[in-house]
């Protein structure tokens, strides 16, 4: 596969209203499964893990969004191992959620926590400086002005290049727009779940990245007998691909991020950023979601 297939799918400039802006190609990777099951621990083939993360950069993605607690820890100390010194790939990391075990997260926004956030990530991705350091959730425990006031004071200590938030709506976005820019957002959404339709159109509407996160959606959606399939078959391509496509057509700020700790399930995905669907086939697809906008 040529870098081509990823160019296709275009690109977007985060902070683009900044004297600092960064341009991205717009499919990018998520680095939460190249770790073990739950997102818990090493993955069970570390080789593996080492070539999906360089295949992808191969392949063309220019932006890579991990996590300090996809491990914990683990994903973060492989990206370093597999692709520093990055070589102008963006490598985007979420701090906030610690770790109870495999598939237990719990929010912890305590000011002094997220700084130690930040500086762990910096530590174990061997950079000054976080390229897009995200919120991973706010914690409804701590006060949201604490929160975005020590993000605001890390980006202005040059700790953090640019901010961004994850699983927020529209009132939660624009509060925290009240102490730096927010170039971009992280929900979950997909071909069957548009929940979050009210804060894709703010995105639209303002510039912001938007970045789907879960962007094929249940093992169901992108099945060999699912509701993608008779689209896939009409355009010879995969179901996981046409869902990947119609997220890039939807909005010109969406960044799906698909991740995988299979070089072949990276290989397909990649190659939904060179698919092109026609009218009927994102009227189908559109009508999947009608319910849950």
């Amino acid at each position: 596969m040529a870098i081509s297939q990823i160019a296709a799918s275009g690109t977007f400039t985060l902070g683009a209203n900044t004297t600092d802006p960064l341009t991205v190609r717009r499919l990018g990777f998520g680095a939460m499964r190249i770790t073990g099951a739950g997102i818990w621990g090493d993955p069970p083939d570390h080789e593996v893990a080492i070539k999906v993360l360089r295949r992808a950069v191969e392949l063309g993605v220019d932006f890579i969004d991990t996590a300090d607690s996809y491990g914990p820890y683990v994903s973060e100390d492989l990206i370093r191992e597999a692709l520093y010194p990055y070589n102008n790939v963006l490598i985007a990391t979420k701090g906030a959620l610690t770790r109870q075990g495999p598939d237990k997260w719990e929010p912890v926004g305590a000011p002094e926590y997220l700084r130690q956030c930040v500086q762990m990530s910096l530590r174990r991705l061997g950079v000054e400086r976080i390229d897009l350091w995200q919120l991973h959730r706010i914690d409804p425990k701590v006060p949201a002005g604490d929160q975005f006031g020590v993000m605001k004071q890390m980006q202005d200590e040059g700790l953090i290049r640019h901010i961004g938030l994850s699983e927020v709506s529209v009132a939660e976005l624009l509060s925290a727009q009240k102490f730096f820019n927010v170039v971009s957002v992280q929900n979950l959404y997909n071909a069957s779940n548009r929940a979050s339709e009210e804060l894709l159109t703010h995105c639209d509407a303002n510039r912001i990245g938007f970045i789907p996160w879960f962007p094929l959606g249940n093992r169901e959606l992108v099945a060999t007998d699912g509701p993608l399939a008779a689209i896939a078959s009409r355009l010879g391509c995969t179901p996981a691909q046409v869902a990947l496509a119609w997220l890039l057509q939807h909005s010109p700020v969406m960044l799906p991020i698909p991740g995988t700790g299979s070089i072949a399930h990276l290989d397909e995905n990649c190659g939904g950023a060179s698919v092109q669907l026609d009218e009927l086939a994102i009227s189908e697809i559109n009508d999947l979601g009608k319910d849950l906008v």
